[in-house]
């Protein structure tokens, strides 16, 4: 268990790397100049030549990636072009949002999704079971941004209850907070819930033709007892596949939404860094959101590992 889990540790790390190369290349090949758009049109040729030797930009792509990973690995996300602040003072406030707005989500969807998968499972066919299959059906064919919109146009401008715009400020009490968050936290409730309810359901469903599921029935068990206590241990190994999977989702897939609602998150924050042109505050968002996601990923081995026997001691 030890060494698999060093494996994966390290194809994690491995996989990081890979990702910020990528990453920091990619973003040098974004068509303008740097230079010129910090300066603005009316830069002179030696004022643009200036900017770049300060910045870094007259040296080699290859160098500037070894300056920055050295950077990384000593805790430096560099400084941002627009500001001249640093990235990590840009950047961890944003992030905290991003992470608060993610955690409620995923405290509302994961069990939920569970909850619906297991009573559709219990009761397959019946009207829960259709009623929720609609469900996940309406849900997959909308893009969030729309599923956004409608969220809008119900409870914000037909109905009054809640704001439109996700404003949160350093003052504000926690009721606003949450209120404030609430339309941004149903989109992505909505936008994850399917896919962790169809496959609890799938999964359980898959296993309930087993033998020791049907002994379990000969011997007198209720259903519930049958799928709690026989059909969910061995089917929760791809439940918390694709279950991590949305939580990775949540944070590093909620850029859409904070655009919608305007909620002054990290995916917003790399929004505006795009349009500027900032890149170190670009390299830093892509790669945080990265290592977030191979960490959740990591872990959804690890306890899967843990949750299923067969998986846990050799054949």
């Amino acid at each position: 268990m030890t060494r698999l889990l060093l494996q994966r540790i390290g194809l994690g790390l491995l996989s990081l790397w890979v990702i910020s190369a990528l990453l920091f290349f990619a973003t040098n090949l974004l068509p303008g100049d740097v230079a010129a758009a910090l300066l603005g049109q009316q830069a002179t040729p030696a004022s643009l030549a200036r900017l770049r030797a300060v910045l870094g930009l007259d040296q080699p792509a290859w160098l500037r990636y070894l300056h920055w990973l050295r950077g990384l690995l000593h805790g430096d996300l560099g400084v941002s072009l627009a500001s001249g602040r640093s990235v990590a003072s840009e950047l961890l406030p944003r992030l905290g949002n991003t992470l608060l707005l993610a955690s409620l989500a995923g405290a509302v969807a994961v069990p939920l999704a569970v909850g619906l998968g297991l009573l559709c499972a219990m009761h397959e066919g019946g009207l829960v079971d259709r009623l929720a299959s609609l469900l996940c059906v309406f849900t997959i064919s909308l893009p969030e941004f729309f599923l956004g919109y409608l969220l809008i146009g119900l409870f914000a401008i037909q109905l009054g209850w809640l704001p439109s715009l996700a404003i949160i400020n350093p003052g504000m009490t926690l009721p606003g907070r949450l209120a404030a968050v609430t339309l941004p936290t149903c989109t992505l409730v909505l936008v994850v819930l399917a896919h962790m309810l169809r496959m609890t359901r799938a999964s359980v469903l898959s296993v309930m033709a087993a033998p020791y599921v049907e002994m379990a029935y000969l011997k007198g068990l209720k259903t519930s007892t049958v799928i709690l206590r026989h059909a969910l241990p061995n089917a929760a190994a791809p439940i918390i596949a694709v279950v991590t999977m949305n939580l990775g989702y949540l944070v590093v897939g909620v850029v859409v939404v904070e655009v919608v609602f305007v909620y002054p998150g990290a995916g917003q924050l790399m929004v505006d860094a795009v349009a500027k042109r900032d890149l170190p505050l670009v390299q830093a968002c892509g790669l945080i959101f990265a290592a977030i996601y191979i960490a959740l990923n990591v872990v959804a081995d690890v306890l899967a590992l843990y949750a299923n026997p067969r998986l846990r001691h050799a054949s």
